[in-house]
């Protein structure tokens, strides 16, 4: 691959920067409904409830639509890789059946919505591809595209796509969208301000009481008051309900590439071999689209990050060769352990609290099926399909039994294991500029950090919000907690929740 151009951050950031942050609130305030998180699946809530007439806040800890949903592919689909012959068998004909209705009925609301408000965001229709290249799972495609058929998708086995390497075959819908989401999604907040919304930006909600009303407490010193609460914070920031015991997060690399118009496949494609790879191409002018690939993914923590984006932009080159590198970045996602999102109440006591989280990397779709759905629960009116998303589920967790139980054993090993003195733990010394490592000073760890000038700083190496230890992402120049994903710049400010406290500074 050539490496002549200056490598940048997400395209979507860059190519819809966000201009001027809104300021917090000027002091305590009351409002019907507050929805935490100002992403995809937060604005599509607050959106569609002030169109219901609902005074609504949005409290955004950073910048609006900039997190996880301003790195995303941006791939628009109701086909998720393999999840229809996987419902059809845990969820039966039926799950299968409302999870490809609900989101195919996200599809075409988006859709609604770009034409109503006008929106320019790229928006292109595209066929969407689940592919192997090995004949040795070809047979898992072909019960891919029965179960999504009989789910109510247009849905086909094929053995021919655009891509410049062959494939043993592929599941292949129709009709699909890939869009700008930031463009898309500055838009929707734009509106929602015009119908009298509000959206705060920098404000990071540190505390929940539930109640009539219920309070949430902030780091600006503000309170909040609201009938409702909406917490759409990618990961809940509030564990009362123990989702996150049903919660694993996951992070992937993209890199991306200017590629000429006759070589760039109009596909979406995806694969889960060679622990995934994603293809897609945007608009990107003077006959051109950009390539996106995607890929690599790993629990946040991993120690080869560097190494895992090498991989991937030389599986790039090798599949469209000649390319010239232009962009990379990394989005992280959270899977639940049955493979379907929770939306729906916070808990099982809930009465004005909900919840919108557990996406599997499809939270475009996701998002916005869950922003209709937690506004007609919100207004107390019942959907057919709300009962497939109901965080209070319990006979999938029983079935994912596995899945369950594999997760916790992992959270468990970091947290046990990660606690014990190490042999080979590193010294002071041995950290190199730009890197970092947990070292044991007068018996406590420290996760210290080395800067480019040589210059060390330590924070505490407990992730504040349950006390995993955390690793040291070089790649990203991140703390990354490996047991719930949360994120902390090398000084230990917050860069990803759940966490909301940043990790206390260590003397050394």
């Amino acid at each position: 691959m050539n490496d002549e151009t200056a490598i940048r951050g997400s395209y979507w950031l860059e190519t819809a920067p966000p201009g001027d942050p809104a300021p917090p609130p000027p002091g305590d305030i009351a409002v019907e409904v507050a929805v935490v998180g100002g992403g995809i699946a937060g604005l599509s809530t607050a959106w569609e409830l002030v169109r219901e007439g609902r005074e609504v806040a949005v409290l955004e800890a950073d910048r609006i639509a900039a997190g996880v949903t301003g790195r995303t592919t941006a791939k628009l689909s109701a086909l998720h890789t393999l999840i229809y012959d996987h419902l059809r068998r845990t969820r039966g004909p039926e799950g299968a059946r409302l999870y490809a209705r609900s989101q195919s009925e996200a599809i075409r609301h988006a859709a609604g919505i770009v034409d109503e408000l006008g929106v320019e965001c790229e928006w292109e229709q595209a066929a969407a591809f689940t592919y192997a290249e090995s004949p040795r799972h070809t047979e898992k495609l072909r019960a891919e595209a029965d179960a999504a058929r009989e789910a109510g998708l247009p849905a086909e086995f094929v053995t021919e796509t655009d891509l410049p390497f062959a494939v043993a075959g592929a599941v292949r819908v129709a009709d699909q969208v890939q869009f700008h989401p930031r463009k898309y999604l500055l838009m929707i907040a734009e509106d929602l301000r015009r119908r009298g919304g509000a959206v705060y930006e920098g404000t990071r909600v540190v505390g929940l009481t539930e109640g009539e009303p219920c309070v949430l407490s902030t780091d600006v010193g503000v309170s909040v008051r609201a009938d409702e609460v909406v917490i759409a914070t990618h990961y809940p920031v509030f564990d009362r309900a123990l989702l996150f015991t049903r919660l694993s997060p996951r992070r992937e690399l993209v890199v991306a590439a200017p590629i000429a118009e006759d070589r760039a496949p109009r596909g979406m494609y995806i694969t889960p071999e060679q622990n995934t790879r994603s293809v897609r191409t945007a608009p990107y002018g003077d006959g051109q689209r950009l390539l996106i690939v995607t890929g690599e993914h790993f629990t946040p923590g991993a120690a080869d990050v560097e190494e895992r984006f090498t991989r991937l932009s030389a599986w790039a080159d090798d599949r469209f060769p000649g390319l010239t590198l232009t962009h990379r970045w990394a989005t992280q996602d959270n899977d639940s352990t049955d493979s379907v999102p929770l939306v729906g109440p916070l808990h099982p006591g809930s009465r004005h609290t909900w919840v919108a989280t557990g996406f599997g990397g499809w939270g475009l779709s996701g998002g916005i099926m869950a922003g209709r759905l937690l506004c007609e629960l919100v207004s107390g009116r019942a959907v057919e399909w709300g009962g497939l998303y109901d965080p209070r589920r319990l006979a999938s967790v029983v079935r994912e039994g596995t899945s369950f139980l594999k997760h916790q054993a992992h959270v468990a090993k970091h947290f046990v294991g990660d606690r014990i003195p190490s042999m080979t733990e590193p010294a002071l010394e041995d950290i190199p500029p730009g890197n970092g490592a947990v070292v044991r000073v007068k018996g406590r760890q420290c996760a210290v950090h080395r800067d480019e000038q040589g210059r060390l700083q330590a924070v505490s190496a407990r992730c504040t919000h349950l006390g995993c230890i955390v690793s040291f992402n070089s790649a990203e120049q991140a703390w990354e907690c490996p047991c719930h994903g949360s994120r902390f710049a090398p000084d230990g400010q917050i860069l990803q929740g759940p966490a909301v406290h940043p990790l206390e500074r260590r003397e050394i």
